[in-house]
């Protein structure tokens, strides 16, 4: 009997206890019409939970229309469900845009975090949690952001809606140990959740629709180009993603490094107003950063324009005198595109190398339609934009790789759906390559199949493709080294054509062949 009141008894004082550290924002004066402005009362909730040592903000259902609202250390924000806090649309309820030390080199959008809705700066232990809504109350592109968070460490955000974003839906700056579980970001006008120079940040279950870049990790210089913040230890997983520009994408703001990356699970599709997605997966070094030890998994998308993009320029943003940066181990596995519109490459500038990239397991089908056969004459566009289309219509049709050393690719399957002259691949000014099991069962026209130009120290094998003219185009003076080991070559009319390249370049070794000779004899 008293063991049972004494059992009672504690669930009492643990329910008074709860009770007691939860802050009701009606009881501060909150309406919840839609009409009314709540900022006030909200702030002063999360003001007095904060005093208390921390604690739960409930937001119960109802419409609170606010401006800036300020998260403090330890204290959670929870919307229950039926709640959206709304956005002013008067910006003079927002905080200004906060001053920098330092002349900005990037744009308002990324540089800014006070000019917002729900704004953190230099806290810790904050959360937003439930089933609610944030609403950026918006219709169109430029506004205060709707999640902004800045130099912060231990941040949860989870379960929440956040959509109508005018500005970046869920941003951070230098913050660690950051998780966004469950959150679906509708009909932002610009992008879904950006990491920028935070580290320990893992982003997972979630739904993302919006304008511009779904995922984008970025490295800003928002302390200044003199303190380094890299974007380190981030893990991407489980999410669906609808874009009009980038599914996945860094280094558009490449000042500062990423490393140690993981990306998988993740469904890519278009949205259903707009411009078809401008690429699947983005990485981009053009502000001298140095990408190191990004693994990316388990990838579908669909209508895409470019699946895969990988980019070392040399834009040199904020540097002087620009300088490359770096790009290297980089593993892509277990990728499926359908409906691509735009070849996949992985390119760097001259004198510098994209370096370790592994390709396994892709299945990429183009659209095709292109007639023409296709040529090396490719800008280079050292300090342009970086853009999976930047190149507009590459000379292959599935895979463009130039200034790249150690690349390889194993179980590469490409396709077109409709008649397409070009090469399937083309490799120029590569070193150390690996051609392992490539298909492809759409081929026409008298180009190669695959075409090396320039390339040193390559290594293909298990090749098999239908009935062609053309199997390898070998080219340029510096190409050497080349072996063709067990290929499947017995429906192709000429295995090997040269073009300016020395004769003793390629070796061939247990391939099946058929009746016709190599170009130049052998």
């Amino acid at each position: 009997m008293v063991s049972r009141f004494r059992m009672g008894l504690a669930v009492v004082l643990f329910l008074a206890a709860a009770q007691a550290a939860t802050f009701n924002v009606r009881e501060f004066g909150a309406k919840g019409n839609g009409a009314a402005k709540d900022t006030t009362a909200l702030q002063q909730a999360i003001d007095a939970a904060a005093a208390q040592g921390g604690g739960t903000v409930w937001v119960p259902a109802g419409r609170y229309l606010c401006g800036t609202i300020h998260l403090k250390s330890k204290v959670t924000l929870h919307l229950d469900n039926g709640s959206v806090i709304l956005a002013s649309t008067d910006d003079s309820d927002f905080d200004p845009y906060e001053p920098l030390p330092f002349k900005s080199v990037s744009d308002n959008e990324t540089t800014f975090f006070h000019h917002g809705l729900l704004v953190a700066d230099g806290v810790h232990h904050i959360a937003i949690t439930g089933q609610g809504v944030i609403d950026g109350n918006r219709t169109r592109r430029r506004g205060p952001k709707t999640v902004a968070i800045k130099n912060c460490q231990y941040v949860t955000i989870r379960g929440v809606t956040v959509q109508n974003s005018p500005n970046y839906s869920i941003s951070f700056w230098g913050s660690d140990y950051v998780d966004v579980d469950g959150v679906t970001i509708l009909n932002g006008y610009a992008d879904g959740i950006d990491p920028d120079a935070s580290r320990y940040v893992r982003i997972a279950n979630c739904y993302i629709d919006c304008y511009d870049d779904a995922i984008c990790p970025k490295g800003s210089p928002s302390l200044g180009m003199d303190q380094r913040r890299n974007v380190e230890h981030l893990v991407v997983t489980n999410c669906i993603t609808r874009t009009n520009c980038s599914n996945f994408k860094f280094g558009t703001e490449s000042s500062w490094d990423f490393k140690d990356v993981t990306v998988s699970n993740i469904t890519m599709l278009p949205r259903d107003k707009g411009r078809p997605p401008l690429s699947g997966i983005s990485l981009e070094s053009v502000d001298g950063a140095h990408i190191n030890g990004v693994a990316i998994s388990n990838i579908s998308m669909v209508g895409v324009q470019t699946p895969i993009f990988v980019r070392l320029g040399n834009r040199g943003r904020g540097m002087n005198p620009p300088e490359p940066g770096s790009v290297e181990n980089i593993s892509f596995n277990n990728i499926v595109a359908r409906d691509a519109t735009m070849t996949s490459s992985v390119t760097a500038v001259p004198g510098s190398w994209v370096r370790g990239v592994a390709l396994s397991n892709l299945q990429i089908t183009m659209q095709g339609g292109n007639a023409g056969p296709g040529n090396l004459d490719v800008p280079e566009h050292v300090a342009k934009y970086p853009e999976g289309t930047m190149f507009g219509t590459l000379p292959a049709f599935g895979l463009y790789a130039r200034h790249a050393d150690g690349l390889s690719l194993s179980n590469i399957q490409l396709r077109w759906d409709k008649e397409d002259l070009r090469p399937a691949m083309i490799f120029d000014d590569v070193r150390d390559l690996d051609v392992d099991g490539f298909r492809t069962g759409t081929l026409a026209g008298d180009s190669p199949v695959v075409w090396f130009n320039n390339v040193i120290d390559a290594f293909v094998r298990g090749s098999r493709v239908p009935t062609t003219r053309n199997f390898l185009r070998v080219s340029g003076a510096r190409s050497q080294r080349i072996l063709l080991l067990g290929n499947d070559l017995t429906r192709v009319a000429r295995r090997v054509e040269m073009q300016g390249a020395s004769k003793t370049a390629v070796r061939e070794i247990g391939n099946a062949l058929g009746t016709a000779p190599r170009q130049d004899g052998k």
